[in-house]
C-alpha cells in the first residue's frame, strides 16, 4: 500500500520540512557586540522579558533578505548569492547606532533594536549596491532598497520600551556575510563570508 501524505510506514507521521531564510548581513566587532549585550540585559526589565546572556554571536544587521524556503535551499539560489558577494567590491565602511526603539510586531515579541537618528551614509551606500547587484542576478524584484531601515535587534520584548537616545555603539564594517537561518530552531549557518575590500583600479 502506498504511503499516505501523513502518515510514514511504520504509522507515524512525517516529521514537519525544515524551515530556513537566506540572508545577507554585517556583524558587530567584539567590542560593539559585547556592548550591545550589556545594553540588552540592561533593558530587559523595561521590556518585561529576561534578556538571554551571551547572545553576541548572534547579533547582526540584515541587508537583505534572498528567501524563505522550506526544506533545502535550492543550490543555484546558493551558488547565484555567492558569486555577486564575491563580484561586488567596496571599502570598509563605519556602522553607527544611537537609539533604542520598539519595532511593530506580534503582541508580546516587539522587536527592540538599536538605530540611528540618522541614516548611516556608508551603510546606505552598500546596502543599495547590494540591492543592485542582486537585481541584475535575478535575485530581487528592486523593491527592497526603499524598504531598508538599518537596525541591529537586540532582544523580543513583551512590551515597548520608549524610545531613546543611547551612547553611539559603532564599528568598522569590513566584511559581508551570507546566514541561513533555520526558523524555529535559533540556529544561524554561515554559508559564505567576504572581506570589504575598495574597488582595484
Amino acid at each position: 500500500m502506498a504511503m499516505s501524505r501523513q502518515l510514514s510506514l511504520d504509522g507515524f507521521a512525517e516529521p514537519p520540512a525544515r524551515r530556513s531564510s537566506l540572508f545577507f548581513a554585517l556583524r558587530p566587532d567584539a567590542a560593539a557586540a559585547a556592548r550591545a549585550e550589556a545594553l540588552a540585559q540592561q533593558l530587559a526589565p523595561q521590556a518585561g522579558v529576561s534578556a538571554r546572556a551571551d547572545r553576541t554571536a548572534r547579533f547582526h544587521v540584515t541587508l537583505f533578505h534572498v528567501g524563505h524556503f522550506v526544506g533545502d535551499i535550492p543550490a543555484v539560489t546558493l551558488a547565484m548569492a555567492r558569486q555577486t558577494a564575491q563580484a561586488l567590491q567596496a571599502a570598509p565602511f563605519e556602522v553607527r547606532f544611537d537609539r533604542v526603539a520598539t519595532f511593530s510586531g506580534k503582541p508580546g515579541n516587539l522587536p527592540l533594536v538599536l538605530r540611528g537618528a540618522e541614516p548611516c551614509e556608508g551603510l546606505m551606500r552598500f546596502q543599495a549596491r547590494l540591492d543592485d547587484a542582486l537585481l541584475r542576478a535575478g535575485l530581487c524584484h528592486g523593491e527592497r532598497h526603499a524598504q531598508f531601515t538599518p537596525h541591529l535587534t537586540l532582544l523580543y520584548a513583551r512590551h515597548a520600551v520608549p524610545e531613546q537616545a543611547i551612547e553611539p555603539i559603532a564599528w568598522q564594517a569590513d566584511r559581508l556575510v551570507l546566514y541561513r537561518s533555520l526558523i524555529g530552531e535559533g540556529r544561524y549557518i554561515e554559508e559564505g563570508l567576504w572581506p570589504l575590500e575598495p574597488s582595484r583600479p
